[in-house]
């Protein structure tokens, strides 16, 4: 990591190797970069339980109460250490050191003499040791060690967000949301045994069926399936658009009449009078739950469930708050995402406020062939899908070749060629058809996935849609013929559509003759509602342009997409080595590890050191707490090590620290609550696996940012529901997901999706 100014008090140097001295003297030149202190104490003649804590004032603590004061880490057996990132705007602190147990407020000590004040990363005044004085002339003297440096927003390796929250004491635990580094470099002691293996294919282990895929998949091949259309007959190039009876108005209006049968392909049109009918049950507004509806004056309430075992808040029609006539008919029902907090609320006032077609949103991408549309979509999918939107993909593609047949030559597309238009439009209008069938029985929102690429196509979706949903067009742009050429390999090389062409080059000139044919005939997205996302696949810039974009959940997409991109990279996910805790049976704590997971931590550092030894960029995410920090303290590599207070555990409240069978025993009904529905059980004073989700949203977007490998380490409620959203797991399955201990879950993410890869390196 590159340092700026350094300054240095008592102690010494305890700059990290491979500091550049050029880099140091840019930072300081430009005056870049923001203020990364440590502090720490060191005590051979340790006194009792008391540890060492500092408070203070702005932004340390905000007040100079010792109750809120942060509790030091200890780095050996004579040390303690805090380190923190300092806000620009808040360089000067003032502050003093303390001793008192970690988790009680008495006894509490406060070191002899002034405070201490850092202004700019220099200490005012001598430099001294930290005396406290016990009970009657008994003294304890600590040295300190005080250190700040100038470090580059970019070597911190976290987002802007991140940045903004990482002084806000924790309301659970009373640390930091992020620090960087709060753990040095052990050293020789780093674990590097010779009798550690580091053949890494030796620790493969197959991955489980229903995790996310470990081969190459076809991005579009995991659509919804066409309900509209059965099949039992394969067509060849001869069956095409020519055998089919069309009918379509001019202009791109959908006309009544349907598409004939063609040969022994059949068109179902699904009777929306006759599905979902009302069954005296209403949704659950914010977790999905059903609850027995309550009529009052034939009018009926609205339920808002905050978690299994927690209070419910009703109101009934004569409250003016949240009363509003509630029809449960196949455009309400299932209207809300089963999530919580933020999520849950906004879709609430969304849906109050907003009209009837509102509800449901339609995602329409737009683009010309080989720009990531689909691989896009699928994204957006499964994000929407992970925050607990009901969200479907609908690929026009996979109509097309069910109904068409998957080869159909670049003739099929050329804009002068009626039958293959009217083809097209005729699968669009099917796919748009399922689409708004599935929103009128609870889907919220749809991903139609096509090229869409004329004025005249998406008048005709526009007019579908009127009255049943809204429209947002998602315009993919992509300038990098670089780019664009590696996209169309991949086509070729996966999509059905070629499937059938022995000859790699004749399937390239193919395409690339479809892809001319789009050209000739392209229009750019100019009305409604839309955003244009603009060489943003790389990851290296571009530009994202919004129009007539308002509302919660258009919001969330557009910082979504803003902050994702297609540029291969592992992500490697990793539950801490086995604690003390885990050995006990007991959830929750904070303890240390145990003889196990003191040498999965060793294998684990030769693991990340050999598998990404040429990854300079790559970075290691823990919890802020110690089993997971403990876990990565033996990585070296130069790595950052980031601190993620959202990567925490699930927090048990008051049962944390308890077993299960303790928890059977002494709170029976908390037991039962959770058992029956581990997903939305929230642990009394504690939290439920969709508050651990709400939390996680920062984690994932940062993620999908990143461009280098991510190392986490963390623990298994929090990967359950991290390994859900690259899976794509349904939200119901989160709390039942394996995550073994000492395995390693490989997550490839890249241009042709997500692959996964385990690594076992204990049993």
């Amino acid at each position: 990591m590159g340092t700026g100014s350094s300054k240095d008090t008592e102690g010494g140097s305890h700059g990290r190797e491979g500091e550049g001295e050029g880099e140091r003297e840019n930072l300081d030149q430009g005056g870049g970069g923001q203020l990364y202190v440590s502090l720490k104490m060191e005590n051979y003649k340790l006194k009792g339980d008391l540890i060492p804590h500092v408070y203070g004032s702005v932004p340390l603590i905000g007040s100079w109460d010792s109750s809120k004061a942060l509790s030091m880490e200890r780095e050996s057996a004579s040390m303690w250490e805090l380190s923190f990132v300092v806000p620009p705007n808040h360089e000067t602190l003032d502050f003093k050191f303390l001793l008192k147990p970690k988790y009680t407020n008495t006894p509490c000590v406060v070191e002899e003499g002034p405070n201490r004040q850092l202004i700019g990363g220099t200490l005012q005044g001598d430099a001294r040791l930290a005396l406290f004085k016990l009970n009657g002339d008994d003294g304890l003297e600590y040295r300190v060690f005080i250190k700040a440096d100038r470090v580059s927003p970019f070597d911190l390796a976290a987002s802007w967000r991140a940045y903004q929250e990482n002084l806000r004491p924790s309301a659970v635990r009373g640390i930091p949301d992020v620090s960087i580094d709060s753990v040095p470099q052990t050293g020789a002691e780093n674990g590097s045994s010779a009798s550690l293996e580091l053949d890494l294919e030796h620790y493969v282990v197959p991955a489980p069926s229903t995790c996310a895929n470990s081969g190459l998949v076809y991005a579009a091949n995991m659509t919804e399936t066409p309900r509209s259309l059965t099949l039992s007959g394969v067509f060849s190039k001869s069956d095409g658009a020519s055998s089919a009876a069309h009918s379509f108005k001019d202009g791109g209006g959908v006309s009544v009449d349907r598409p004939s049968p063609i040969r022994e392909m059949e068109v179902v049109v699904p009777d929306p009078t006759k599905v979902y009918l009302s069954s005296g049950m209403v949704e659950s507004k914010s977790v999905g739950t059903l609850s027995p509806l309550q009529k009052q004056d034939s009018h009926r309430g609205l339920f808002v469930d905050r978690g299994v075992g927690s209070p419910r808040l009703v109101k009934s029609s004569s409250a003016s708050t949240f009363s509003f006539d509630l029809k449960l008919d196949t455009e309400t029902k299932n209207s809300m995402p089963a999530a919580s907090g933020a999520v849950a609320a906004a879709a609430i006032a969304d849906q109050m406020l907003g009209p009837k077609e509102d509800r449901h949103l339609a995602i329409v991408l737009v683009g010309l062939p080989a720009r990531g549309k689909t691989f896009t979509a699928a994204k957006l999918t499964r994000y929407l899908r992970w925050l607990g939107h009901d969200t479907k993909h609908f690929n026009v593609g996979k109509y097309r070749r069910l109904k068409h047949g998957a080869n159909q030559s670049a003739d099929f597309f050329r804009a002068d060629n009626p039958e293959g238009i009217e083809a097209r439009n005729e699968v669009a209008a099917l796919a748009f058809d399922d689409m708004v069938s599935w929103m009128q029985e609870g889907g919220q929102v749809g991903v139609f996935d096509a090229t869409n690429s004329t004025r005249k196509r998406r008048n005709m979706l526009m007019k579908m849609a009127e009255g049943k949903c809204k429209i947002i067009f998602l315009e993919t742009i992509c300038n990098d013929e670089r780019i664009i050429e590696r996209n169309i390999r991949l086509k070729i090389q996966q999509s059905p559509d070629y499937a059938e062409e022995p000859d790699f080059e004749a399937g390239l000139r193919d395409f690339k003759t479809r892809l001319t044919n789009y050209e000739k005939v392209y229009e750019p997205v100019e009305e409604g509602s839309y955003i244009k996302m603009i060489d943003m696949v790389s990851g290296h810039g571009g530009q994202i342009q919004v129009n007539n974009i308002s509302g919660y959940l258009p919001g969330r997409i557009v910082f979504f997409l803003v902050n994702t991109h297609l540029t291969p990279r592992p992500i490697l996910l990793t539950r801490h080595g086995e604690s003390r805790d885990n050995v006990r049976g007991r959830i929750g704590g904070d303890t240390a590890l145990s003889d196990a997971g003191e040498l999965y931590a060793k294998k684990l550092s030769n693991f990340v050191e050999k598998r990404l030894k040429s990854e300079r960029a790559a970075s290691i995410w823990t919890s802020t707490l110690q089993r997971t920090i403990l876990t990565a303290s033996h990585i070296g590599g130069g790595f950052p090590k980031i601190q993620w207070r959202a990567l925490d555990e699930i927090y048990a409240g008051v049962c944390d620290g308890m077993t299960y069978e303790e928890i059977k025993k002494n709170m029976p009904e908390e037991y039962e609550a959770r058992k029956k529905d581990k997903l939305r059980y929230r642990y009394p004073r504690g939290e439920s696996y969709l508050d651990v989700i709400q939390r996680l949203e920062p984690v994932i977007i940062e993620l999908e940012r990143q461009r280098a490998p991510v190392v986490v380490i963390s623990h298994q409620a929090v990967l359950r529901a991290l390994y859900a959203y690259f899976a794509d797991r349904p939200l119901k399955e989160i709390p039942h997901i394996e995550i073994p201990l000492h395995t390693i879950i490989e997550i490839q993410m890249g241009v042709t999706g997500v692959q996964e890869k385990r690594y076992k390196l204990m049993d």
